[in-house]
């Protein structure tokens, strides 16, 4: 049996996903270093809820791109592969959470919750659900599966651009009040 057709449908796509995963992966970097230059250091504990979360969604978007996109023979591979993804950002989502509420340097808001803890969990679950059920209804949960992945690229993005704005509004570690050009 050949690849899927269904898949194929999806290449475009997820090579539009993945790339900008892994390009905005790398921004992240730069991000944070740009960040450790401008203040002091944050417990490991709040890099864990706020920052690493972030880079793991980007990564996750990349991942699941180039599980869609690889050539496979059966359906049930990318499921599996897809299901163990979902589970795993499961995990991950709840143990970010953990370290949301054991962290003190802040104190989330509502806006926060959803977007680091909520939508991240929600996103993963559903990943996790269309892995099982893209043996039996492949065009359907395809649709899910890309949702999934560009529900993770908007909340990196979003989580990006929250960390960026926060530490350029917050005064630097000097006292001083912080702006954009220094």
């Amino acid at each position: 049996m050949e690849t899927p057709l269904p898949l194929r449908d999806w290449t475009d796509f997820y090579v539009i996903v993945g790339s900008s995963a892994g390009a905005l992966t790398g921004l992240q970097f730069v991000v944070i270093a740009l960040i450790t230059d401008r203040q002091a250091a944050r417990s490991m504990t709040e890099i864990r809820a706020f920052g690493t979360p972030t880079v793991v969604h980007f990564c996750m978007a990349l991942i699941v791109s180039a599980i869609v996109c690889a050539p496979w023979r059966f359906i049930v591979s990318p499921a599996i592969c897809l299901g163990f993804a979902g589970v795993g950002g499961v995990i991950y989502a709840s143990r970010v959470l953990g370290h949301a509420k054991r962290q003190t340097g802040y104190t989330p808001d509502l806006e926060d919750r959803w977007w680091y803890l909520m939508f991240p969990l929600i996103s993963y679950a559903a990943l996790s659900c269309a892995a099982i059920a893209l043996v039996w209804h492949p065009r359907v949960m395809l649709f899910v599966v890309a949702a999934v992945a560009l529900s993770l690229l908007l909340i990196g993005i979003h989580n990006a651009w929250d960390t960026v704005t926060y530490v350029a509004l917050k005064p630097s570690a000097g006292g001083e009040n912080a702006s954009l050009s220094s």
